[in-house]
């Protein structure tokens, strides 16, 4: 006897990573409980203060990328990276990113060039989850069960039941879903009781994290140089990372420890690195916000799935936190699930089609962990100039050289083009490959490509539409004039299969051929000259994952 559903999707976890799968299963109409063991907007840990260009672009999918960028720092606020001997001393580079208000007009930084209707932006953790969490409370079909406890699972042929209590667990009781997403992070009790387990490098380096709030600290700052979103700091008593979060007085400072110091516990005062880093005397005050004691890793789950259970997030993998591709990587993961599972529980794709999620993101977090580690390598033991705080010539020598190399090494980091755009599905089920090899791709840079598994390259068609707008929820051809998409019409709309035509004739010239179809995420799955019924019928039953 078939048991009674609570939700088609269970999800465990109310971090970016679980609302906004939320978000994108309700946009599918597809039913969502969210366990979460926070009360409903208790704000997180100043944690990640980057959304991605391909984030903040399923995000205007979603209908709220406005909403996030006007949030956070003011909006004329730069964005920008500031390399300094301490907080409040010299300036010797500088990485230019344009405030909030200026992302769409500004042609100053490395990133402003991007092809993209979303750049990124520099946001905090604790300004972009209460927004996901508002809008995921008013979606249809969305319940947020916050103040919950999960405990265990169990699954059959048919679904995943869950037993979840109150906090203080009393009112224990079972809900039962389709399927699960375990998005409840590095901990993970959903990987755990599926068996799955992290492997890698468990120690890259120790941190000490404080976000502090001082109103004074602003004024204490060269004036001559304007403010900035992250300032990178280089003496000989310290290094450390302070981010701006409201601009206004509330600051994170990261105190990087040697191995010696991470050794000894207790070894490192950490009012005095902080004063080190900022650059200020025992008469400065400032009050404490919170602290966290953590550590840079490269680990990666050996598998993402057990058969009705998926896990995304930190839950799969953890690595050094740079340009906050750690959440970003998450919801990259849980939106190619959650376009796969809406997929299938509307009825137009296979139980096939969930065998690509695996197979399409476990390469890509592997990929982008060594990207982190290998940047977090590069960076633990900087070489710093004898004379780089003296006032002399000597002095500016040093650190115009050394600003050279830390801007150079750190640019691809902070305008990380590659990372966004240049990824490839290259060994999954539901993409049709041809004989053309992606193009590789670094940290900062990638090359535009229309080969299967590529990000299709976005254009604007005549009115300035910006393509991305006009994807369905399943696929979207791109059909350069007098190019034939009626059999692919056809058998898209006998299998019940979301599907569009987009006039190619403004595309850029990597739509080499006559049509390129693409999916939701923006991901090329096949091209060619033409289709006829019978090349469309085998085509589809592929991408929805039949055989």
């Amino acid at each position: 006897m078939t048991q009674e559903l609570d939700a088609d999707v269970l999800i465990v976890g109310a971090g970016p990573v679980g609302l906004v799968a939320a978000l994108d299963l309700s946009s599918r109409g597809v039913s969502v409980i969210v366990i979460e063991q926070r009360d409903y907007l208790e704000p997180p840990n100043v944690k990640c203060n980057h959304v991605a260009s391909r984030t903040m672009e399923s995000l205007r999918r979603l209908g709220i990328a406005a909403e996030v960028r006007a949030a956070g720092l003011p909006s004329d606020y730069p964005q920008d990276v500031a390399f300094r001997t301490a907080l409040t001393g010299r300036e010797f580079a500088r990485i230019p990113i344009p405030a909030s208000g200026e992302r769409y007009t500004s042609t100053t930084g490395p990133d402003t060039s991007w092809n993209t209707p979303e750049p990124p932006h520099r946001i905090n953790q604790t300004f972009l989850e209460p927004i996901l969490a508002r809008h995921a409370a008013a979606a249809p079909g969305v319940s947020l069960r916050n103040r919950t406890l999960f405990h265990t699972l169990a699954q059959d042929d048919d679904g995943v039941s869950i037993v979840v209590s109150d906090l203080d667990g009393t009112n224990e009781r079972t809900l039962r879903g389709r399927y699960l997403i375990g998005a409840d992070g590095g901990r993970s009790k959903v990987r755990k009781q599926i068996g799955s387990t992290l492997s890698g490098d468990p120690v890259l380096q120790h941190v000490q994290s404080t976000c502090i709030r001082s109103a004074e600290l602003y004024d204490r700052m060269t004036a001559e140089e304007p403010r900035a979103w992250g300032y990178y700091t280089f003496n000989a008593r310290r290094v450390g990372h302070v981010y701006a979060i409201d601009g206004r007085e509330t600051f994170l400072v990261h105190t990087y420890l040697s191995p010696e110091e991470a050794a000894t516990e207790g070894s490192v005062d950490r009012d005095a690195a902080i004063r080190a880093i900022l650059g200020v005397d025992e008469h400065f005050t400032y009050d404490a916000v919170s602290k966290e004691d953590w550590v840079a890793r490269r680990l990666l789950a050996d598998r993402f799935r057990d058969r009705r259970i998926f896990l995304a997030g930190d839950a799969t993998h953890l690595w050094v936190p740079f340009a906050g591709f750690g959440m970003n990587a998450g919801i990259a993961d849980v939106l190619n699930l959650t376009w796969a599972l809406g997929a299938h529980v509307n009825g137009w794709a296979d139980a096939g089609i969930l065998d690509a999620y695996e197979a399409e993101r476990r390469p890509i977090t592997e990929q982008v962990s060594r990207f982190a580690m290998n940047h977090q390598q590069k960076l633990a033991k900087p070489s710093l100039p004898a004379a780089l705080e003296d006032d002399s010539v000597e002095g500016e020598a040093a650190r115009a050289a050394f600003g050279a190399a830390v801007h150079a090494l750190n640019e691809p980091q902070f305008a990380a083009a590659g990372l966004n755009y240049g990824y490839v599905y290259d060994a999954s089920p539901i993409i049709f490959y041809d004989d053309e090899q992606a193009p590789g791709y670094s940290m900062g840079a990638y090359t535009p490509s229309t080969v299967p598994g590529c990000r299709a390259p976005h254009f604007r068609l005549g009115g300035g539409t910006s393509f991305y707008d006009l994807l369905s929820a399943g696929y979207t051809v791109v059909a350069r004039p007098g190019a034939d998409v009626s059999a692919l019409a056809a058998e898209a709309e006998a299998r019940g299969i979301p599907f569009a035509v987009v006039d190619g004739s403004c595309a850029p010239e990597e739509y080499r051929y006559p049509l390129t179809l693409v999916r939701q995420d923006q991901h090329v799955v096949w091209r060619g000259e033409t289709a006829d019924a019978d090349t469309a019928a085998s085509l589809w039953e592929l991408l929805r994952g039949a055989r």
